[in-house]
């Protein structure tokens, strides 16, 4: 019997990738656990392992491949024994039509009793999913009660869309998020009806409406990429769905660079591939993500997170960085920096760093969180504001340390001067507490050797 290969779902929140490259051809003999393809996913590039043994049998979907949808059949093995051109026929070719099929004829065949509600029959997973279309009706045709995700019917009725006006992509018919975004975005999403929506949301310019503000052969089209797309909709679901508020300090920064410097230079010797280096060199980035921890765990009510049913309150402050690459950014994740040193802190970011530029990351190292910091110090910005990331509810915006005039104690002084600026999410943190928590970070930054006990 042949054997289906369908795309992994590489992370909790994964819904498509590209297939980037077959490292198997048609005919190969494969085992458990040989790497048969590179997946890419909207942050980092990731090896696929085969799970049986056989034989390829057909390639299903090409290399290069875009925005393949999780489950969607890519490839078909040929069990021991089995003839290869048969299983490519029935696992690339049959196996999807039956399956396509099955629903209608299943639908077909179940009569409902009166008075009892209608089950709504799943849809199957085919290699390659059109995008979501808006049915011509205002409600399902046989009048069953439309099944979305809570975020699709959050995001469809911020839009003045009409959920039930989407056909699903998800299991049974569901309708999610990328079906409603894809129905926004092709123009086909019916407007809900009064009374289901306050207001609809703005349609944004469509492609060829921008580029009729613009002379022929004058500009160049990128296609964005899966990162791109990523970051795009994540922004805007930030923006759209968190009530941002920002509170900004200075914070004085000549005893902690006095403290870095002694560190620095009291760092042991290591051997390695080029001879002698030191242990560790810290930044002053490393002692940010170190107070920042420090500050969530000694304001433990605004280490936190939102959901609809509940607060999350974190035990550990585990600190996203910003980090950017080629094409974007992405935020890989210092676990339980609370209980690290400075040392491990900075040894660890420089790591996570360094693969994140080779978009070596794993899920579970840049997924999570629960505060992030976003730097743009070294690039001569004094100060900005941050986007929160979902699910935290603050980031922290730091700007460059620069010489300023102070007063202190009736005079001016000249002091090392850096701001930050804290975003929170307004539902999980109220003004009061973020002044609180960024009143913490602050404390530690001007009196650095806390950290170090």
């Amino acid at each position: 019997m042949p054997i289906n290969i369908t795309m992994p779902a590489l992370s909790p929140t994964m819904e498509e990738g590209n297939l980037a490259k077959w490292l198997v051809k048609e005919g190969d003999k494969v085992a458990p656990g040989d790497v048969i393809a590179e997946i890419e996913t909207d942050k980092a590039t990731m090896e696929v392992e085969a799970v049986d043994e056989g034989t390829v049998a057909k390639l299903v979907v090409p290399a290069g491949t875009e925005g393949v949808k999780v489950n969607a059949l890519i490839a078909v093995l040929a069990g021991e024994d089995e003839d290869v051109a048969a299983a490519a026929k029935a696992g690339g070719d049959s196996a999807p039509e039956a399956k396509a099929e099955a629903p209608q004829a299943e639908a077909a065949k179940a009569e409902p009793k009166a008075g009892a509600p209608k089950s709504e029959a799943p849809k199957a997973e085919a290699p390659a999913q059109p995008a979501p279309k808006a049915v011509a009706s205002g409600s399902p045709a046989n009048g069953d009660r439309t099944f979305a995700s809570p975020l699709a019917r959050r995001i469809a009725k911020d839009a003045g869309v009409d959920v039930s006006a989407i056909s699903g992509s998800g299991p049974h018919g569901r309708v999610v998020k990328a079906d409603v975004e894809a129905a926004i975005s092709g123009g086909g999403a019916k407007a809900a009806p009064a009374g289901k929506a306050a207001t609809a949301a703005p349609m944004p310019m469509s492609d060829d409406a921008v580029l009729k503000l613009f002379e022929p052969g004058s500009y160049e089209l990128i296609p964005h990429d899966n990162m791109r797309k990523t970051i795009a909709r994540r922004l805007v679901e930030a923006k759209s769905t968190i009530p941002h508020f920002y509170l900004t300090v200075d914070c004085e920064l000549d005893a902690l660079l006095a403290l870095r410097s002694q560190l620095n230079a009291a760092s042991p010797m290591k051997k390695t591939d080029k001879g002698e280096a030191p242990a560790y060199k810290l930044s002053v980035n490393d002692m940010i993500i170190k107070a920042m921890a420090m500050a969530l765990v000694a304001v433990p009510d605004a280490n936190v997170s939102w959901t609809e049913s509940a607060m999350v309150k974190h035990a550990h402050a585990d600190v996203g960085v910003a980090v950017s690459i080629p094409g974007g950014l992405i935020t890989p994740i210092v676990r339980k920096a609370e209980q690290k040193s400075l040392s491990a802190i900075s040894n660890e970011m420089k790591d996570l760093a360094r693969r994140a530029r080779e978009r070596k990351l794993k899920p579970e190292e840049y997924q999570g969180g629960t505060t992030a910091v976003s730097n743009l110090g070294m690039f001569g910005v004094k100060d900005f504001s941050a986007v929160i990331n979902p699910p935290h509810a603050t980031i922290l915006a730091v700007g460059a340390g620069e010489q300023r005039a102070v007063v202190k104690s009736g005079e001016i002084k000249i002091a090392t001067v850096m701001s930050v600026t804290l975003s929170t999410d307004h539902r999980a943190v109220d003004g009061a507490l973020g002044a609180e928590l960024i009143a913490a970070f602050k404390k530690l930054i001007e009196n650095p050797m806390a950290m170090l006990v």
